[in-house]
């Protein structure tokens, strides 16, 4: 582990103070607001034209923070005295440091790692090679589009030993910045995408553009890019073809196959809505013929697919499996996404970016549609494009011409003042996005396809919510920044150097267990654990390498751990010698012992124990233990003290057995969430966090401290007079007795997990910020809430059923039951939103 005093020769600095006790560096710390365990963060005191890190030294001091790097020791208040037990290194440039260090990183693993530039396309080309090479690597990639010369270190700053491949993208802006990238990256294989308008402004011509991005792949063993884009195909034969490199080309243009030029050739047989056929043909190894289906029809996906396709061709994944993989290929949310909107329209989401090469392939996206009605488009300043404004709006302009756009609503200062270009077309301009909120008029859009293309600084996401918010249906939100809190929560309550477990079982507590554990990944917890091996396929499938615990394992399952990389949960000598026998065929994950010491549900009994020990110490050949755990069974409750206090006596008498006869030692828990509150004496080397990264703390001493991650929210759906006398619902259990109600039908029932049991007024609803409560039973697909005394509620108004006002706690009081089971319930029909601050 890299040790803080090793940094200045790393990085050129001055170690102007070293730390009161000898520090390891675990995470790389840009944002104070990031901050979670503050063992082992290095602070870099980043500065720009907007910000400067060195005022937030004091502030991360306070709050545990014992590492900096600085670039200026004035900036430290007060000098290095009034931070006694801080390490400072001063060095010229604090992001040159950072990436250092990070440059320093990537060579201690000698792996294969794909680099990947271009205009478009770099995220999702990345995200789906994960996905496609998921199945046969564990993972290291950039989360999310962090392509920038601070994202870039972040993200391979999170390799480590278990990772076999690593998939990085870069982006530059300007010249010069590639290298750097490249030092940092160090890829031995390459993706060059395509090349658009983008960042033009910031270099003489495309082709130096060209030539910059170019330097990202000076050292790789293989480039993968597609031949039809001349001047890429120039220059990287140019500065490539005389060094070790492998051009590895694909096209679509016959002469370049025949002129060996490229090494597939890929035609399209067959295009649909929705699926695109293709026929491949190959040159090397050995001439093949293949024919392929992908699961999209739009020209950016299908280019970005065929980029991940000819991939897996060079990795000789054998057709059918490649066929296979395809058809389980999921679209990237960030980029170009269909949603159906208020009064019968459709919006096509492509809020990410607005450079001139994307709003041409969205354009044809929106004019392939085979809807009925009028096409609009609804797009911001086009940025970066390196032309004059009158010139950049007229080609904009022809543009919309020629695919049939019949609606503009332009959104910025520049494409406002070029508003005249834009002859023939239906039109409203704005000056910024808020304006264009403030007059939107859902009634002025009627059976419309409408593309939303706008430059990330606009927020045109708002928009898109905006044409969605009276038809969503119910959805159950998930804010992954209040996840992040709570993690944060939970990790400052640790004891240094104890590892950190989370549960990602049953579907993450309803969350969506892929979306939270890539989370996860990103802010480095130690290992994740699902109740299913399945589970952990689909995971892993997904991207996500970190280690995985299985805790019910079957042995039918056997194989899928060993394919996938899947330790299980080992809790009798039944499925112990299971194990060994599956053990005999090749080699198995890590075990984890699961010892009973009170729960009595599974795992070993102490009594057990010498027999245990003795199958260990036999198999220590064939059998690595990664750890042994127990579960508390009241460690949320203070009367449970002196059993829970039994237990861990227990365990602690039951593991140096275990460890004797292994001849190693091994991780050892047994805290949940309640148990890292109530017992921090009893961390040993790793806690197991639940439901407490949810947002309910089981103990309820320190529930404030946390912030509620889901809110489950659906929409009226009509409202009733129900005249005195009446009844509403099934068995009439709904009833006016005295006087007339006003009854809303709102869109939610048991089959989308609302439990029955919030009938006939055990449960409330909150409406325009007020209680209602259930009338009536609790129907399959819907459900009634008198809103009498909330006049102005009508149809199309949201309803919480749970979130900021309607805590889980209350709920799950209201019906005898607890928040694991009303959060775990969530059907899975009910769409997950998740949302970032």
């Amino acid at each position: 582990m890299l040790q803080f005093e090793t940094l200045p020769a790393l990085t050129g600095g001055t170690l102007l103070q070293a730390p009161a006790q000898a520090a390891a560096v675990h995470q790389l710390l840009l944002d104070s607001r990031r901050l979670g365990q503050p063992v082992g963060a290095v602070f870099f005191a980043l500065q720009g034209p907007r910000h400067d890190g060195h005022r937030y030294l004091s502030e991360l001091y306070s709050r545990g923070v014992r590492l900096f790097v600085v670039a200026e020791e004035a900036a430290i208040s007060g000098g290095c005295a009034a931070f006694p037990e801080a390490g400072f290194l001063l060095v010229d440039d604090t992001l040159a440091a950072l990436q250092a260090l990070a440059a320093h990183h990537r060579q201690q693993f000698r792996l294969p790692v794909i680099g990947i530039t271009g205009s478009n396309g770099k995220t999702i080309v990345k995200e789906w090679l994960a996905q496609l090479l998921s199945a046969d690597e564990l993972i290291c990639k950039s989360p999310l589009s962090f392509n920038s010369q601070v994202g870039v270190p972040l993200s391979v700053w999170e390799l480590n030993s278990t990772h076999t491949l690593g998939i990085f993208e870069a982006g530059i802006s300007e010249p010069t910045e590639m290298a750097r990238l490249a030092r940092i990256i160090q890829p031995t294989l390459g993706v060059f995408t395509n090349l658009g308008t983008a960042h033009d402004a910031g270099f003489s011509s495309p082709r130096q553009k060209v030539e910059e991005k170019m330097h990202l792949f000076q050292d790789v063993d293989t480039l993968f890019y597609c031949a039809d884009h001349s001047l890429v195909h120039e220059v990287a034969r140019q500065q490539l073809s005389t060094r070790r490199t492998v051009l590895y080309a694909w096209t679509r243009q016959r002469f370049l196959f025949d002129a060996q030029q490229a090494d597939v050739l890929i035609s399209i047989h067959d295009a649909s809505a929705d699926r695109t056929v293709v026929h491949v043909e190959r040159a090397r190894p050995r001439p093949q013929e293949h024919t392929f289906t992908l699961p999209f029809a739009d020209d950016p996906s299908v280019e970005n697919a065929l980029h991940c396709l000819v991939v897996l061709l060079w990795r000789q994944v054998a057709p059918a499996e490649i066929q296979r993989r395809l058809d389980r290929l999921q679209p990237v949310a960030m980029r170009l996404e269909m949603k159906q909107a208020l009064n019968d329209c459709y919006v096509l989401d492509d809020t990410y970016n607005n450079d001139l090469a994307g709003l041409t392939l969205a354009l044809d996206a929106l004019a392939r549609q085979p809807r009925r009605g009028r096409r609009a488009l609804i797009l911001s300043d086009v940025l970066e494009s390196g032309l004059p404004a009158a010139e950049l709006y007229a080609r904009v302009a022809a543009q919309l011409t020629a695919r049939g756009v019949e609606r503009l609503v332009g959104i910025g200062p520049e494409i406002s003042q070029n508003a005249a270009a834009f002859t023939g077309l239906e039109g409203a301009f704005f000056p910024h996005t808020e304006a264009f909120l403030a007059a939107f008029q859902p009634d002025n859009y009627h059976h419309e396809t409408i593309l939303v293309k706008g430059a990330r600084r606009y927020g045109f996401e708002r928009i898109v919510t905006a044409f969605q918010e009276k038809i969503h249906g119910t959805v159950l939100e998930v804010n992954l920044d209040a996840l992040v809190h709570n993690l944060n929560f939970y990790r400052r309550r640790l004891q240094p150097g104890v590892k950190l477990m989370v549960m990602v079982k049953a579907f993450a507590y309803g969350s969506g267990s892929y979306e939270v554990a890539n989370l996860l990944q990103f802010h480095r917890v130690d290992y994740l654990a699902v109740a299913y091996a399945d589970e952990g396929v689909d995971l892993r499938q997904h991207g996500i390498s970190l280690p995985l615990m299985v805790m019910n394992p079957a042995p039918d399952a056997f194989q899928k751990l060993r394919q996938y990389h899947l330790e299980p949960e080992i809790y009798s000598f039944e499925l112990l010698k299971a194990y060994l026998r599956a053990a005999e065929e090749g080699p198995m994950p890590a075990i984890h012992l699961k010892l009973d010491t009170g729960m009595r549900r599974l795992g070993f009994g102490e009594e057990d124990i010498p027999e245990l020990c003795r199958y260990l110490s036999e198999n220590a050949f064939r059998l690595r233990v990664a750890s042994a755990l127990t579960h508390l069974a009241g460690a949320d409750e203070e009367q449970h003290n002196d059993f829970s206090r039994q237990q861990l006596a227990a365990f602690h008498r039951m593991t140096p057995q275990v460890e004797e006869a292994l001849g190693y030692p091994i991780i050892k828990h047994a805290l949940n969430s309640a148990g890292i509150v109530r017992f921090p004496d009893e961390h040993i080397d790793m806690v197991r966090l639940g439901i407490g990264l949810y947002g309910v703390e089981a103990t309820g001493q320190q529930q404030d401290a946390l912030r509620p991650v889901s809110a489950l929210r659906t929409t009226i759906s009509q409202i009733k007079r129900l005249p005195a006398g009446q009844t509403v619902g099934y068995s009439r259990r709904g009833q006016a007795v005295d006087f007339e109600r006003r009854i809303a039908t709102i869109a939610i029932g048991y089959a989308d997990g609302y439990d029955r049991r919030f009938g006939n007024g055990a449960g409330e609803v909150l409406v325009r910020g007020q209680r209602a409560p259930l009338v009536g039973n609790v129907c399959m697909d819907m459900c009634m809430v008198d809103v009498t005394n909330i006049p102005e509620a009508q149809a199309g108004d949201a309803a919480t059923i749970f979130g900021a006002g309607l805590s889980l706690s209350e709920l799950a009081g209201r019906i005898g039951t607890i928040p694991y089971e009303l959060l775990t319930n969530v059907s899975e029909r009910v769409k997950r939103v998740f949302v970032a601050e």
